[in-house]
This record gives structure tokens, C-alpha cells and sequence, in this order.
């Protein structure tokens, strides 16, 4: 791409050199000088003028211009409200005319401290009021859904949250009624608000108008301790700033990495640390002995896990949630291979390394002319930050092909690997369309297994590594699958044996102790012990279950899907005993030496997998890894997709993403979780005389449970989509009738 054009403007008397079409809100800002804005947000498109607050003065112009809708010119001199006295006039009007309705309650206000519109009254506001009468008084709070309540009296109508939801999220769910003086924010029919990124406007609102029911009244910003973290809930890694106060988290904030996720947050990471605090959150280890439960001490609890590792006898298998930090999942690891002598593991996803050839930020998405999505989990479920970037890149005129039961190429559940061949092939259009384009990006959303292999072997196909902008991202279906994979090999340092039957199953992590085919694993295994946060049923199937901390309790590292390294910070004190200082005094009784802080194991692990990076060299922001050369990838041969058993529509179960233990404990998101339906296509609907929303019954091998239909008409026909939670029961193959 050819350099832009530089042009010079002179702000407030200070020249600049600027790109030609640039804002003048931005010039100034190169600058050094401040335009104040309200509207103005450049991340939810481009300018629309509405608070006027950016008022300059443009010789030349016989009238005062807003300074983020004009963009500069060569040669233009632009006075600010520092230099113009008549530009000062004009924001002083502004401000007036925001405040006339504009409640005096900042002391009772919960953007009070860090609201836009007090510091900008401050600043360039008239100091006192003109206004005479009566101020206008509305209903509030309305609530726009249990997380966000909006008080209207307070609304500037800046429509950075309205903007929000049609340019950016494009869930067109929040909107502007009504016209002049009357305008207000709503949804649709008063209807909550269910959008998966609506958090973010209680941010984006530069007043008080939109605010957290989590956070209402709590405390004020001042008093809060901040923690600069990565949210540890999908693959993504999201900076977050997580804010506590006497050592109780109250509320997540973004924190933005233009890279990675351009200060956006989903509500399932804005909202769920309540889980922290949940009734039915264990703090002490408990012991289940026919069917009684007993609490234990830690000595108590450690003695315990000794004996039964013991008596394992080297058949110890660990089965790893990828929601561990590489710290805990390597002191996890050194315990089975150096402790049991077992090469026992169920790992979250495979190695990814593969792909390295191929690494690229999230943000080349933006600038992508070609991009392919295999798809069967929604892009949406399992990394929803990837799916703000795909709806950025097509807005900014790229061309997104999806490939998957539902998708543009409609192809069968489990085909993504024969569909990856055919591309790599020399007669795919598809295939010669990518080749001739100069910034192609591959996104893999499928299932597991072999994906990652079957990428890279088309993205060399293809020469994506020699093309800048180019690369392959594979999404998994847990947060740190990459990291826990390395932490895994890291930490055997003597052959060890695959042993051949369980004698004791260790699960790690909430994800997998609820895993069904973790289940299954228990019902084989001669003893199991579960590391979690809740205790659910495991009672059925564990004979030892241990309290575990969440990512927002726990210093430590985590490795996101583009092979960023990055930081989590503790933000509130854990309730428990840490998981390294337990299983660092497990390791001494089993003639293990395991550090017990984060940065001894951190330095063990960097020593044999990561380099020698020092734990302190991590920043608050995690660069890419460099490339790596391609080599040859060994992918399996692509299988045709297995044959429908048990009905005649094959079953696509999909991980929601407000599911889980950690959204089900928290009641302001229950809203958000999964409805109970079945997607069916059009086709499959019609024959069968389903309407959208009718009752009908999913049946398989003496099953079945009753759903509302919706019908997906781009779903393929042969397929129906069910969330997971939904349909643990069901085999692969259903049947759909009505009642």
C-alpha cells in the first residue's frame, strides 16, 4: 500500500503534518492541542456532529465548523476555543444548552469522577446557569436489561451507545425514538437489550445516562484498586482493567489493545466476576465416602491425594480445562509425569504450533480483502471479539466466504478438513481467488482435532507466509488450550509410561469436570479427583474435590490464539488456598521440587519452553511472536462425514457463550443464556410442517426433549443446531416432529 499523501494545516499556530482527509480533531491532537468532543468516538465509525462540542474557527469560514466532521485541507488555519474567543463562545453555548435539562445530581451519580460532560463543564462550560425553569424530570431507571439501567434525564443524545449497536455490534437492538426535543434512547417494544457486547455502551456513554446495575451505588472511582489483567473466559484474551475495593472485585472494565480487541468486551467478561461471590462456591477441600461428604483440612486433603496417586500405581491421568494458567497446568503436569511417573493427559485442544507460519494480530482482519471461515461452532459462541473484526472487515469492503453447515458454501458438519483439500487444489475458484489477492486471513471454527493442521496445509498452499497481512487463526473452544499444551511438555523431565487404565482421573477446571466425555473417563477410572470452583454433581463421580481460584484471583500467564504471551494480575484476594503453594507442598511429599510462587514456576517453565523470558519482561500489553518459517505439516487424511445414526438429521451441538459454570452463577446474566431451541433449516421445517417458534419434540435412541423451532434459512439441510446445554442426552443423529 503507497504512503498518504501529508498535508500541513496550522492549529492554534502550530503547523502539523497530517495524512490528507484526516479529522481535525485528530490533526490537533498531533498537535498537542485538545479539541473537546462528546459524540466523537473513532472506533463506532465515522463522525456524525451531533453534540457540537468540537466548534472551531476555520479562517476563511464565515461560521464556526465542527472540528470532528471536517476534515483537514493544505493550508487550512484552524483556531481553537484556546485562540477564538469566538470558538470559546461556541462551546460555551454548547455546554449551556447541555445542562439546561441536565440534573444536578453528580454526587449521587455513578459516572461522577470520571464523567466526560462534569470535567468538560469544568473546563469550558459558563460556570453558572441561566435557566429558570423547572428542569425536565423522567422515569428512572428504565432498565434496558438486568445489567444496564438507563436514566434518561441525563442523555446529552450523543448516540455513541445508538451508533454502538448499529455500526459496530450490528445488533440494532438499541435505537433513537421519537423526534426533537422528545428523542430518547429505547429498545424495541421496551424489550431487554440481549446483544452479546451490550456492556460496552455503559462505557461509551460520556455522561451518567447509561450505567452497570452490578456497579450502581457501590463506590466512586477514586476508591478503587486497578488491576491491569487479560479476561481469562475464551480464547481471546481481552485486556481488561478490573477494579476492586477491601478486596472484593465490583466491576471489569476494558482496557484497549488495538491489536487484539480495540477496547470491546462481551457482557460474559464485563459481567460475570459475581461468580466470585456465589453461594455455591466451595472454599475447603471435601472428601465423598459412600455417598456422605466430609470437609478437610488442607493436611488433611494433601494426605488424601498422596494416598490415592499412591495407590494409582502410575496410572494417573490428568484431563486439563485450558483455563489454566501455563503456571498452575505445568505444576499440574510436573506432579503426573515427575510425581506419578504417568503420561496420562487429556488435552483441551492439539498442538497448534502449525500455525505459527501464519501468525497475524486479530486486527489484520481490518484491512483482509479475502476471508475464509470454516465454520460450524459460530464464530459468535466461540471467540466474539473475532466476530466484531469480521463485521469490521466487511464493512470496510472485504469479502467474507463462509464454509459450514450454515454457511455461503454449505458443506456437512465434520466436512471442513475435504473442504480445506479442495481449496488447496488447483480447479477451486475459491481456491484461485485467494491466490491472485494480497491480504488473505483463514479462520478455522470448527471441531477440534486435526483443524489447525488442515489450516496450514491450505495456507501454504495458498503462500500465505510470504504475503504481509496474510495468515491463518484457528479459534479454540477454551481460553489457554496453546499454553496448558506447553506447559504439558514442558514438564516431563524422565521418560515416563502411557498408562493403560485409569486408577486415578485428576480433572482441572469447572470445563472439564462437566465435560461428558471427562464423565465418561470417571465412570472407567478407579478413583477421581476434581479441581473446581463449584462443586456441581461431582459428588457422582468424585472421591476427592478440591477448591480452585479464578483467573481473577491468581497472578500468572496465559497464551491467546494468536500466541500472544499475556499477563493476568491479581484483582482480588482468593477465599482459598492457592493452587501453586498447595501443589508445590504435594510435589515435596512426592520427591517433586516445584516452586510455590508465580514467578519461580514462570522461571522453570521460560527456562525449558519459553526462551528464558523473564516473568517481570511481561508487559501490560503482549506483543506478536515473530513468525516462524514453514515447514512441512503432516494433516490425516480427510474422512468422509460419518453416517447419521439414531436419526435422520445429524445433530451440530455448539458451546454457547453465556454458558458454563461460571455465567450459571450469575443471575443478571440468565437472560443471556441459551433459549431453549432447535435451528432447522427451511426445507426440513416444510416438510415436516414446522413453523418458527412452534413446540416440537428431538428425539434420539429413547431421548428426547421438547424445544421451540427456529428456523435458520441458511442452515443446510440434513442439520438442526441445538446449544449444547440443551442436548448433553442426545446421540448425533435426531429426529424433530411436533408434538
Amino acid at each position: 500500500m503507497s504512503a498518504p499523501e501529508l498535508i500541513t494545516i496550522t492549529v492554534d499556530g502550530r503547523p502539523v503534518q497530517v495524512p490528507k482527509g484526516t479529522g481535525l480533531v485528530e490533526a490537533a491532537a498531533a498537535a498537542g492541542i485538545e479539541i473537546p468532543v462528546f459524540c466523537y468516538e473513532p472506533r463506532i465509525g465515522s463522525a456524525v456532529g451531533a453534540c457540537r462540542m468540537c466548534l472551531v474557527e476555520i479562517e476563511g469560514m464565515p461560521k464556526l465548523q465542527t472540528g470532528c466532521t471536517t476534515p483537514a485541507r493544505d493550508g487550512m488555519v484552524v483556531h481553537t476555543a484556546r485562540t477564538s474567543e469566538t470558538a470559546a463562545q461556541g462551546q460555551n453555548a454548547t455546554i449551556e444548552f447541555l445542562l439546561l435539562n441536565h440534573p444536578l445530581d453528580c454526587p449521587v451519580c455513578d459516572k461522577g469522577g470520571e464523567c466526560p460532560l462534569q470535567d468538560l463543564s469544568f473546563r469550558y462550560g459558563p460556570g453558572k446557569t441561566r435557566m429558570t425553569f423547572r428542569k425536565r424530570s423522567l422515569e428512572k431507571p428504565i432498565p434496558i436489561s438486568p445489567t444496564i439501567a438507563l436514566d434518561r434525564e441525563r442523555c446529552i443524545l450523543c448516540y455513541r451507545c445508538t451508533r454502538f449497536s448499529q455500526e459496530v455490534a450490528e445488533d440494532e437492538e438499541l435505537v433513537a425514538v421519537n423526534r426533537g426535543a422528545l428523542t430518547m434512547i429505547a429498545t424495541f417494544e421496551d424489550e431487554p437489550y440481549r446483544g452479546p457486547f451490550s456492556g460496552n455502551i455503559v462505557e461509551l456513554c460520556p455522561v451518567g445516562a447509561l450505567t452497570s446495575t452490578q456497579y450502581r451505588f457501590l463506590a466512586r472511582p477514586w476508591e478503587y484498586e486497578r488491576a491491569a489483567s487479560v479476561c481469562g473466559l475464551c480464547a481471546i484474551g481481552c485486556n481488561i482493567t478490573v477494579q476492586s475495593r477491601e478486596g472484593r472485585v465490583q466491576r471489569v472494565l476494558s482496557r484497549n489493545h488495538p491489536e487484539v480487541d480495540r477496547g470491546w468486551l462481551c457482557d460474559k467478561g464485563r459481567f460475570s466476576s459475581p461468580h466470585l461471590y456465589a453461594e455455591e462456591r466451595i472454599d475447603s477441600p471435601r472428601r465423598y465416602r459412600d455417598g456422605a461428604e466430609e470437609e478437610l483440612g488442607w493436611d488433611e486433603a494433601l494426605a488424601e491425594l498422596e494416598s490415592l496417586i499412591g495407590e494409582a500405581q502410575g496410572e494417573v491421568v490428568l484431563a486439563l480445562s485450558g483455563t489454566e494458567t501455563l503456571e498452575v497446568a505445568y505444576s499440574l503436569a510436573a506432579i503426573v509425569r515427575r510425581g506419578a511417573r504417568s503420561d496420562g493427559v487429556v488435552l483441551p485442544e492439539p498442538a497448534l504450533d502449525a500455525l505459527d507460519p501464519y501468525r497475524v494480530p486479530l486486527s489484520a482482519l481490518a484491512a483482509a480483502e479475502e476471508i475464509v471461515v470454516f465454520e460450524e461452532s459460530p464464530v459468535l459462541e466461540r471467540a466474539p471479539v473475532v466476530d466484531l473484526w469480521l463485521k469490521l472487515a466487511r464493512r470496510n469492503g472485504a469479502r467474507l466466504t463462509t464454509i459450514g453447515p450454515a454457511g455461503e458454501i454449505q458443506r456437512a458438519p465434520g466436512d471442513a478438513a475435504r473442504a480445506c483439500r479442495e481449496l488447496a487444489g488447483e480447479t477451486s475458484e475459491l481456491g484461485q481467488r485467494l491466490r491472485k489477492a494480497e491480504r488473505v486471513i483463514l479462520i478455522w471454527s470448527g471441531r477440534g482435532g486435526a483443524g489447525g493442521a488442515h489450516l496450514a496445509v491450505l495456507a501454504r498452499a495458498l503462500g500465505l507466509h510470504e504475503k504481509d497481512g496474510s495468515g491463518a487463526l484457528y479459534l479454540p473452544s477454551t481460553p489457554n488450550p496453546r499454553g496448558v499444551a506447553e506447559a504439558w511438555e514442558a514438564a516431563a523431565d524422565e521418560p515416563s509410561h502411557q498408562p493403560e487404565q485409569i486408577g486415578l482421573l485428576l480433572v482441572s477446571g469447572d470445563e472439564a469436570a462437566n465435560d461428558p466425555a471427562i464423565r465418561k473417563l470417571a465412570e472407567r477410572a478407579h478413583r477421581a479427583v476434581a479441581l473446581t470452583l463449584f462443586a456441581g454433581d461431582t459428588a457422582s463421580w468424585a472421591d476427592l474435590v478440591l477448591p480452585a481460584t479464578s483467573y481473577l484471583e491468581g497472578e500468572g500467564t496465559m497464551r491467546n490464539l494468536e500466541g500472544r504471551l499475556q499477563r493476568l494480575r491479581r484483582a482480588a484476594a482468593a477465599p482459598i488456598r492457592p493452587e501453586l503453594s498447595w501443589l508445590a507442598e504435594l510435589g515435596e511429599r512426592l520427591g517433586v521440587a516445584l516452586p510455590a510462587s508465580v514467578t519461580g514456576v514462570f522461571a522453570e517453565l521460560s527456562a525449558k519452553a519459553l526462551d528464558d523470558i523473564s516473568f517481570s519482561s511481561l508487559g501490560d500489553r503482549a506483543p506478536l511472536p515473530a513468525r516462524t518459517k514453514p515447514g512441512p505439516v503432516e494433516a490425516p487424511e480427510p474422512e468422509a462425514p460419518p453416517a447419521v445414526r439414531g436419526g435422520p438429521l445429524e445433530l451440530i451441538r455448539y458451546r454457547a457463550l453465556f454458558s458454563g459454570p461460571v455465567v450459571e452463577h450469575v443471575p443478571q446474566l440468565a437472560f443471556q443464556r441459551p433459549l431453549p431451541e432447535v435451528e432447522i433449516s427451511a426445507e426440513d421445517a416444510d416438510r415436516r410442517a414446522i413453523a418458527d417458534g412452534d413446540e416440537v419434540v428431538v428425539r434420539s435412541t429413547g431421548i428426547s426433549v421438547r424445544l421451540r423451532a427456529r428456523i435458520n434459512a441458511a442452515l443446510r439441510p440434513g442439520s438442526v443446531r441445538i446449544a449444547a446445554e440443551h442436548c448433553s442426552e442426545l446421540a448425533p443423529g435426531v429426529q424433530v416432529s411436533r408434538p
